[in-house]
């Protein structure tokens, strides 16, 4: 029971995002939901709630937020992470992205390979920066640190 069951965006007051954002935040949602490990620490010699958890993500006072509830909806965890850490990667990440998508509209398979291919690797070291973050507090493994970052980024989207 280590695992999210519910995860919601709070992303009401951020502008529309493109398709392809909007694309980006579908798949992550969905294979999030297919397959994800979360596990809470036991903190101060006491049991934490037993999942599955509904997660909602948020960004508050420049803050990542992570706000936990078991399905009954009874408080488990919330934490508050700074953005700073994400500034860069994130920046990255879109400006790659872009590359990405333009060149699936223009350029031979060679190429959106190699861009591709650098998309992951700054895909992967986010997701590896949110895993150190999150490090006691909760234990997500990579793929569901790697979708939980493409969460992060559509909340950075316009923001």
């Amino acid at each position: 029971m280590t695992r999210i069951a519910h995860i919601k965006l709070d992303d009401g007051n951020l502008p529309p995002p493109t398709p392809e954002i909007e694309q980006e935040r579908r798949v992550a949602m969905f294979d999030l939901m297919e397959h994800n490990t979360f596990a809470l620490p036991d903190r101060d010699d006491k049991p934490v709630p037993a999942g599955p958890y509904h997660v909602g993500l948020s960004i508050k006072d420049k803050r990542l937020v992570f706000d936990v509830t078991t399905e009954s909806h009874d408080k488990a965890a919330e934490f508050h992470l700074s953005l700073t850490p994400f500034r860069q990667v994130v920046k990255d990440y879109f400006q790659i992205c872009k590359s990405y998508f333009d060149a699936v509209k223009t350029l031979p398979p060679s190429q959106i390979e190699t861009i591709d291919m650098a998309r992951r690797g700054i895909h992967n070291e986010g997701a590896r920066i949110l895993q150190e973050r999150l490090e006691g507090k909760v234990t997500v493994d990579d793929d569901t640190a790697r979708r939980l970052f493409t969460l992060v980024c559509v909340l950075h989207f316009g923001g």
